[in-house]
C-alpha cells in the first residue's frame, strides 16, 4: 500500500503543468536527438545540463529522463529509413529494420520499434519502482570499505563491457581517476596536480569533461566523416505505421523477453542498451523457427533488440538512484545534476528526497505513454526535421555547448577545458580507446577516494579491512573475476576457432 501511495505522490508531482512540459520536452528532444547520428544521449544529456539548473532538481532529472529514454527510439528512425544508427543502441534495429523498410514495409518496423519501446520503457519503470527502494534500504547497511569495493566492482564491469579491450578500458579508467585526483587533497588540503594553476584547486569540473567528450567529439567526427545518406522514401501515415494485430501477436513474446533482457543488462555498469540490444537479437534468432529470415525483415529482429534497448534505461537507473553508483554515461550525468543540486545520491535519496524520486517514477510512466503516441502520430515531421537541420548541426552544437559550460561558473576556462577533452574524446575514438570508463571515472574518482580514506582510517590503517568484510570481500572477488574471465573466454574462443 506505501508503494501505491507513494506512486501516486509521483504522479501529482509529475502532473504539474511545468513537469509535465518538461517531460514532453524531454520526450521530443531525446527523439530529435536520437534520429540524428553521432550525438547521442550521453552527448544531448550533457550539453543541455546547464539549461536546466533553473529548473530544480525534480524538473532537471524529468526533462534529463525524457532525453535519455527518447533517443533510444530517435536513433531507430534513420536505422530503419538510411540504414544508419543515429544511436549505438539501434545498430541491431537496423540488421532487420531497413530490409523491412526496402520491402515496403518500414512503418511496420517503426510501429513495433514504438510499441516495443513503450512496452520495454513501462515495464522496466514497474520493475524499478519494486526494487529500487529495497536495494537501497539495503545499501544503508552499506560502510565505507563496502562502498569503495562497490566502486571498484562498478569501474571494472565498465572495463569488462565497453570495447574489444579490457586493457584499453583500465587505461582509460585510470585516466578518468586521475583526472578526479587534480584539486585539493581532502585531508591535507595540499594542491594535487594543478600545475601551478589556481583555476584547477578546486578539480576539473565534470560539465566541460563530459560536454568536450560526448558533444563535440563526436561532432568533429561526423564534421570528419561528410557522410551521405540516403532515405527510403516510405509511407508514413498513422495507420501505415500502426502494426496489425498479426503482426503485434507475433512480437508479442520477443517483446516480454526484451524486457527481462533490457533491464537485467541494464542495471550492470557498462553493458545499457547497446549490448541488452545485441543479447537480445542473439536470442530470438536462436530460438526462431525460422532463423534464416534474420537479416532480410525478421519482425521479432527489430521489436525484441528495441524493447531491450528501452528497458535497459529502466535498469540503468536502479543503481543510480538506490546505491548512487551510475551504470552509463548518460546516468552518469544526471548524477552529475543531483550532486550540483546539493543533494546525495544513494540510498538516502528515497526517504531524504521521496517527491524526486517518485515524481521521476510517474514521470518515466508518464514519457513511455507520450514517446508511443508522438512516435506513432509524428514521424512524417521527424523525418522532415532531419533533412532540414542536418546541415546547421555542428555550429549549434558548438554554440550550445559553450554557452552552456560558461553560465555554469561563468568561466571562459571551463570552455578552454571543454575544447581540450573534445580533442581528448576525438582522439580516443580514433584510437579506439572508449569514453565511458573516462567519464565515470572522473565521477567516482572523488567518492571512491572518500570510502577508501574513511575504511582505512576506521581500521587504523590496515588495507585488511576490505577483506575482512564479507559483502566487500565478495564485491572485490567479482571485481577480480570480471577483468580475469572475458580473457578466458576469448582465449577459448580462439582455440575452438
Amino acid at each position: 500500500m506505501e508503494t501505491i501511495y507513494l506512486l501516486l505522490k509521483g504522479f501529482s508531482v509529475a502532473l504539474t503543468p511545468e513537469n509535465l512540459l518538461l517531460c514532453i520536452a524531454g520526450v521530443i528532444t531525446g527523439t530529435l536527438v536520437g534520429a540524428l547520428p553521432g550525438l547521442g544521449s550521453a552527448g544531448a544529456c550533457a550539453i543541455l545540463l546547464p539549461a536546466t539548473f533553473k529548473l530544480g532538481p525534480v524538473g532537471s532529472l524529468i526533462m534529463l529522463a525524457g532525453i535519455f529514454y527518447g533517443t533510444q527510439y530517435g536513433g531507430t528512425i534513420t536505422s530503419v529509413l538510411m540504414k544508419v544508427p543515429g544511436e549505438s543502441a539501434s545498430v541491431v534495429t537496423m540488421f532487420d529494420g531497413n530490409p523491412l523498410a526496402k520491402q515496403g514495409r518500414a512503418g511496420v518496423a517503426l510501429g513495433l520499434a514504438a510499441i516495443g519501446s513503450f512496452v520495454g520503457g513501462t515495464l522496466s519503470v514497474a520493475a524499478l519502482m519494486l526494487f529500487g527502494p529495497v536495494l537501497a534500504n539495503y545499501a544503508l547497511e552499506l560502510g565505507p570499505a563496502e562502498y569503495f569495493s562497490l566502486m571498484v566492482l562498478s569501474l571494472s564491469l565498465v572495463c569488462a563491457f565497453t570495447g574489444a579491450s579490457i586493457v584499453r578500458g583500465l587505461i582509460a579508467t585510470c585516466f578518468g581517476l586521475i583526472l578526479a585526483l587534480v584539486g585539493q587533497d581532502i585531508m591535507t588540503g595540499q594542491p594535487r596536480l594543478t600545475f601551478g594553476l589556481q583555476q584547477l584547486l578546486d578539480g576539473i569540473e565534470f560539465l566541460p569533461v563530459a560536454v568536450g567528450m560526448f558533444g563535440l567529439s563526436e561532432t568533429i567526427e561526423n564534421f570528419e566523416k561528410k557522410r551521405s545518406m540516403e532515405m527510403i522514401k516510405a509511407d508514413l501515415g498513422f495507420f501505415k505505421v500502426l502494426p496489425s494485430v498479426r503482426d503485434l501477436a507475433q512480437t508479442f513474446w520477443a517483446m516480454i523477453r526484451g524486457t527481462v533482457i533490457g533491464f537485467f543488462i541494464g542495471i550492470f555498469p557498462g553493458a545499457g542498451p547497446t549490448i541488452s540490444s545485441f543479447i537480445s537479437y542473439g536470442m530470438e534468432q536462436r530460438i526462431s523457427r525460422k532463423p534464416e529470415e534474420f537479416g532480410k525483415g525478421a519482425l521479432a529482429g527489430v521489436a525484441g533488440p528495441e524493447t531491450a534497448n528501452n528497458a535497459a534505461t529502466g535498469g540503468a537507473l536502479v543503481p543510480m538512484l538506490s546505491l548512487g553508483l551510475p551504470s552509463s554515461p548518460s546516468t552518469a550525468i544526471m548524477l552529475a545534476a543531483l550532486i550540483m543540486f546539493g543533494l546525495k545520491p544513494g540510498p538516502s535519496l528515497f526517504r531524504e528526497a521521496p517527491e524526486l524520486v517518485w515524481g521521476l517514477i510517474g514521470s518515466l510512466y508518464i514519457g513511455n505513454v507520450l514517446l508511443v503516441i508522438i512516435n506513432l502520430a509524428c514521424i512524417p515531421l521527424i523525418v522532415l526535421f532531419m533533412d532540414r537541420i542536418r546541415a546547421y548541426l555542428p555550429l549549434a552544437i558548438l554554440l550550445l555547448s559553450a554557452f552552456g559550460v560558461y553560465s555554469y561558473r561563468n568561466s571562459v576556462f571551463d570552455i578552454g577545458i571543454m575544447l581540450l577533452f573534445a580533442l581528448v574524446g576525438y582522439g580516443m575514438k580514433k584510437i579506439e580507446f572508449p569514453q565511458a570508463p573516462v567519464i565515470l571515472g572522473v565521477l567516482l574518482g572523488g567518492a571512491a577516494e572518500s570510502s577508501l580514506r574513511q575504511a582505512m582510517v576506521m581500521s587504523d590503517g590496515n588495507p585488511a579491512i576490505f577483506l575482512t568484510r564479507p559483502i566487500s570481500a565478495v564485491f572485490l572477488f567479482l571485481t577480480l573475476a570480471s577483468l580475469i574471465l572475458p580473457s578466458i573466454f576469448l582465449r577459448k574462443r580462439l582455440k575452438e576457432e
